[in-house]
């Protein structure tokens, strides 16, 4: 059985239609790459899932329940769980009380929930910064805290938005493969972005979306050579 079902999934605002009947299984520890030109509704998918954004048509399934329409909050408790392409951390606040917060969800007990808050820190590589204010990490180190912030909610299934945006290649290698490693631990991934050789890296299947609708979807090898996916998205230099 699909550990996530998207069925007849649609979002629209007024007479935009963000996304259009997308239909979808995504199978337990599956890593799923999802690719498209800006506006095709990627974001718009994962917010959807996410809890973010009620759909206007269509239902999701996870791990044989209907959550559609859940709120957020009650979508992350279950293990579908998001990170943000601009992200938001409480600049204030150091890493360790960002990632604390996020644990507090899921371990009631303030010392426990700060101990593996801890833990967290220390497996995206930001233990040297536990103790430093927020707003004070480089992008990349924001990009760490975001995805800690998430794996603190102990995710079945995390929804990447572009986690390697803003990055030059030296600072992508290393969460590459970070990103890698906690799919190895089972963690089921869904993956927008635009780089490329990362999505080629990392995804099981591909998943092309253009105006909202499913263009594509299979083996990155193949799909990158789906005339509709060149024309839409990679262009001919591809």
């Amino acid at each position: 059985m699909s550990l996530l079902v998207l069925d007849g999934l649609s979002k629209s605002f007024g007479g935009l239609v963000a996304l259009g009947n997308v239909n979808l299984e995504i199978a337990d520890r599956e890593y799923l790459g999802i690719i498209g030109p800006n506006g095709a509704g990627k974001t718009t998918l994962l917010s959807v899932l996410a809890g973010q954004l009620r759909p206007t048509s269509g239902k999701i399934v996870f791990d044989g329940q209907d959550i559609t329409g859940w709120s957020a909050d009650r979508v992350a408790s279950v293990g579908l769980v998001r990170t943000f392409q601009l992200m938001r951390p409480f600049e204030s606040m150091t890493v360790l009380e960002n990632v604390a917060i996020a644990s507090h969800n899921k371990i009631r007990s303030i010392p426990k929930a700060r101990d593996h808050a801890a833990d967290v820190i220390d497996r995206v590589g930001l233990g040297t910064y536990k103790d430093a204010m927020s707003g004070t990490l480089p992008t990349a180190g924001l990009k760490r805290l975001e995805l800690a912030r998430a794996l603190a909610l102990e995710p079945r299934v995390l929804l990447l938005d572009e986690v390697l945006a803003g990055l030059v290649p030296t600072e992508r290698a290393p969460i590459i493969d970070l990103l890698r490693e906690i799919h190895q631990d089972g963690v089921t991934v869904l993956f927008v972005e635009h780089i490329m050789a990362a999505v080629l890296a990392l995804s099981e299947r591909l998943l092309v979306m253009h105006e909202g609708q499913q263009l594509a979807l299979g083996v990155p090898a193949d799909v990158i050579q789906d005339v509709a996916v060149v024309d839409a998205y990679l262009g001919e230099d591809y």
